[in-house]
């Protein structure tokens, strides 16, 4: 149930789940609807659109208000400010979100467009055009991946994918993996316990990182990957105990115990997977095909580099979820709806769309334009048949609506160590989990109504 229209936005509401501000949890907000226009030119008008460095370069800036006569004002993407200009009735007109865990949030909220209406007008984005990526950004109140469309990812990734070095495979005299089928996560494992090198102690060479996206997103994942639900049906509890929960939390767990990665307890010194890749200090990195746009910066590194399938569990399903889905939504209380969809199809159908397409950066979330993506090369030629071929077995994972996935990660990250090193089994660290992360589920709940 969401609450009536016209009330008053509390901003202390929506920040009551944060960790001290810093990430926000759950609110109940409202926002009146305004009727679409039937026109969508939006000449003359400005768009303000919260972003990220980069998501938007400045010299697209200056051409869109030379193709399109808007001008757009970029600001940084910040989730305090973004709900104190949700909360005073005065939001961005597009803003930044990850597909796979911010739609089902603010969709919930009320505070996110539907955008059925203006994709049945367009004649830039046409739904059967749309990639099924995109259902990330669908949500019928009860459950992601069903119902009205409230965003689009720019591109994407199927992020349970790895890229492997085949000098490093070689140089330990271990068999590559296959280019069509999976390897179970045991099997991917035991073998980066084979190609970690140390010395005097230290970790030199990763055998592989295996992190996902953020660690509730990976766990997800994994869990379905196992045959189960992170969830319970109305996504208002978690529980790691179950048989395929458990599986995926232990398998994790003994990740980091045996440091063949970068983890909690192992930090990267670069802070993430690819300087390490390109260094050749990582010997699998769990990216997904995104991560070629930048080891096609580099023809040595791309020619010993391959894309492998997403692992499965021994007897689990062959699931390749993507964990992001980065993208674009409208606020409701946007004031230029109309010149923020022109930004929008733009955006994400003509010029900027077809540079990152081109990029390797990620899979381009409208089918027309695959035949973009990078294939003059023969690595680039193995690479997108890799990639193709996992495209089969893309499915959506749903996510709670109830909070945010850096607020589960927060928790993750204060609970878990001790499992880690060694301090409690992993049936504890399930105990605590549920208690901590159902308690702000609860919270999430009640005030999402």
């Amino acid at each position: 149930m969401h609450p009536r229209a016209g009330a008053s936005l509390s901003r202390r509401r929506f920040l009551a789940l944060s960790a001290g501000g810093a990430t926000a949890g759950a609110a109940a907000l409202s926002g009146c609807a305004l009727q679409v226009s039937t026109g969508v030119s939006g000449a003359g008008e400005t768009v303000t659109v919260m972003v990220n460095s980069g998501d938007i370069l400045p010299e697209q800036v200056q051409q869109a208000k030379k193709d399109l006569g808007i001008k757009i004002v970029l600001i940084k993407y910040d989730i305090t400010k973004l709900i104190a200009m949700l909360t005073s009735g005065n939001p961005p007109d597009l803003v930044r979100g990850v597909g796979a865990v911010d739609s089902p949030f603010f969709a919930a909220r009320n505070v996110a467009e539907e955008l059925d209406p203006y994709f049945a007008r367009s004649g830039v984005l046409k739904s059967a055009d749309l990639d099924p990526v995109n259902d990330l950004w669908r949500y019928d109140g009860r459950v992601q991946g069903k119902g009205p469309r409230y965003g689009m990812a720019k591109d994407f990734s199927q992020d349970s994918m790895y890229w492997y070095n085949t000098a490093a495979f070689d140089k330990g005299g271990v068999d590559h993996p296959p280019e069509t089928e999976p390897v179970t996560y045991e099997e991917w494992i035991d073998t980066a316990k084979r190609l970690v090198q140390r010395k005097s102690g230290q970790t030199t060479v990763f055998g592989g990182s295996y992190q996902g996206l953020t660690r509730s997103t990976l766990l997800t994942t994994m869990t379905a990957s196992a045959g189960g639900s992170l969830f319970n049906d109305d996504f208002s509890r978690v529980d790691f105990t179950t048989p395929e929960a458990r599986k995926a939390l232990a398998w994790f767990i003994d990740y980091c115990k045996t440091k063949v990665g970068p983890s909690l307890i192992q930090p990267d010194p670069n802070g993430w997977d690819g300087p390490t890749y390109q260094a050749g200090r990582l010997a699998m990195a769990n990216n997904g095909y995104w991560l070629g746009g930048m080891i096609g910066t580099d023809k040595k590194l791309a020619e010993v580099s391959r894309l492998a399938p997403a692992p499965v569990f021994e007897g689990g399903e062959r699931i390749s979820a993507c964990q992001g889905g980065t993208g674009l939504w409208m606020p409701r209380g946007a004031k230029n709806k109309d010149a923020a969809w022109r930004v929008f199809e733009w955006f994400f159908g003509e010029e900027p769309a077809k540079a990152r397409a081109s990029g390797g950066w990620g899979i381009p979330t409208l089918k027309s334009m695959r035949s973009l993506m990078p294939a003059q090369e023969d690595y680039q030629k193995r690479v997108l048949q890799v990639q193709e071929n996992e495209l089969k077995h893309f499915s959506v994972v749903s996510f709670t609506p109830y909070t945010r996935a850096d607020a589960l990660d927060a928790l993750f990250n204060q609970i878990a160590p001790a499992a880690m090193n060694g301090q409690i089994s992993v049936d504890t660290l399930a105990g605590r989990l549920n208690s901590a992360i159902n308690e702000q589920l609860k919270r999430g709940k009640e005030q999402v109504g």
